[in-house]
């Protein structure tokens, strides 16, 4: 699975010459509305199609690398996902990072890939003083998201350690 979306994710990084999800909902035409209207622990963000028309939702009141995370993974589902969105149909994430069906996963791995570059994880997990954590701060993800991008670069080869206390079963199946 982790393979034909990292190839999906190099074609939109190609084609968009961006690793922004927010440039890339703006140069595909997605529509963002920020809300207010949820708690701080509340609905996430939420992704539609209505009338032609593709909207995200981001919930404003989370951090910065939170709203990220989300905007990445909505759009993964509106590009993923574009036909159980049609005709109104939404996708709502409260907990984008605990999920346990294949469309979430498939998302998260997508926003991963998206977010970060292959790379700048390998040039940060070789330093000498480098662990989870500390790696995941310094690419300014949330750690359990981090541990989607480990998975997928393990799946395509690479060798890497997650925690196991991050070896949750939103990575397995």
């Amino acid at each position: 699975m982790s393979d034909a979306v990292f190839r999906q994710v190099q074609t939109y990084r190609r084609r968009f010459g961006t690793s922004d999800p927010f440039e890339l909902m703006r140069d595909m035409g997605i529509i963002l509305v920020w809300s207010d209207a949820y708690p701080p622990g509340g609905l996430r963000g939420y992704c539609t199609v209505m009338n032609r028309s593709r909207y995200v939702v981001i919930n404003q009141k989370q951090p910065e690398e939170e709203q990220r995370v989300v905007a990445a993974h909505e759009t993964a589902h509106l590009i993923l996902h574009r036909d159980i969105l049609r005709g109104g149909a939404a996708m709502h994430d409260f907990d984008v990072y605990n999920v346990t069906s294949r469309l979430e996963r498939q998302a998260n791995f997508f926003a991963a890939d998206f977010l970060i570059d292959d790379a700048a994880v390998l040039e940060r997990m070789h330093m000498q003083d480098a662990d989870f954590f500390n790696v995941a701060r310094e690419l300014r993800i949330p750690a359990p998201f981090f541990a989607f991008k480990l998975y997928s670069m393990v799946s395509r080869g690479y060798s890497m350690h997650v925690p196991l206390e991050l070896d949750s079963a939103f990575l397995r199946g």
